[in-house]
């Protein structure tokens, strides 16, 4: 099914016929197949809606850059067209949405569980290292000739770039450092539902610092933390996240 906003055509689909509703907000990418497990457990007992954002899975590519308040509007615009009021499990880039829609926007909603969500931007001298690295080196294979320009950029490229970004369409790229450059820590404290996080001990692109600054900062947060898992923890244990999510709506 599609939804109409903005000039994009955003890919949604649904799941069950119970009357609570339940919003699936993944993270960054074509990652919607990966909550699959999780919607086929519950949409026995709930009606489940989960999106493509745009530029990922069936929606539509944008022709503009985009930033994360602009991802916000396009899920809030969802919502009120669909007319829902339903608790979000939002994972990873769809943290920075939630963070939005209920700390910036004030969406009212019962409950909501973040699943090693992003939104946090904190200093790294590495990463700033890094930067300072791939200008000098990027400032450098300028200087070469034609021939070999450019089969060093590709090799600095594919060297220091993430994996998110070299998988993105050209298009997209712009918008994706509009996304990471933006800190959300601002709207933490005024979301008021009642809040399950649910963390990776070893998740490498959202620390476990992390987790407890949200559990800190969220009025009604609890913490649940999954040893040795990382990033993708509702992946790495399903059944426990069926189980622990179940007993949170219940």
């Amino acid at each position: 099914m599609y939804f109409k906003t903005h000039d994009l055509s955003i890919y949604y689909e649904k799941y069950g016929d119970k009357k609570p509703t339940i919003l699936i907000l993944p993270g960054w990418g074509y990652t919607r197949p990966s909550f699959y497990y999780l919607i086929n457990f519950l949409q026995v007992n709930y009606t489940v809606y989960i999106i493509d954002y745009p530029g990922f899975g069936n929606s539509s590519l944008p022709d503009t850059d985009l930033t994360i308040y602009d991802y916000a509007e396009i899920v809030k615009d969802f919502i009120n067209a669909e007319k829902i009021n339903p608790t979000i499990i939002a994972h990873s880039f769809g943290g920075r949405i939630a963070s939005i829609l209920l700390g910036k926007y004030n969406l009212t909603i019962k409950k909501l569980i973040l699943i090693d969500v992003a939104g946090i931007k904190r200093f790294k001298l590495s990463l700033f290292l890094k930067k300072k690295i791939y200008r000098i080196a990027k400032l450098l294979i300028s200087l070469l000739p034609i021939k070999n320009k450019y089969l060093y950029q590709k090799k600095l490229f594919n060297l220091f770039s993430s994996s998110d970004y070299q998988a993105i369409p050209n298009i997209m790229k712009r918008t994706f450092k509009n996304i990471i450059s933006e800190d959300l820590r601002k709207y933490y404290q005024s979301i008021l539902s009642d809040t399950l996080i649910i963390w990776g001990e070893k998740d490498l692109d959202t620390p476990l610092k992390d987790a407890y600054y949200l559990q800190k900062k969220i009025i009604n947060a609890e913490l649940i933390i999954y040893e040795k898992n990382g990033h993708f923890s509702y992946l790495e244990r399903p059944f426990l996240t069926n189980m622990i999510i179940d007993s949170f709506l219940n």
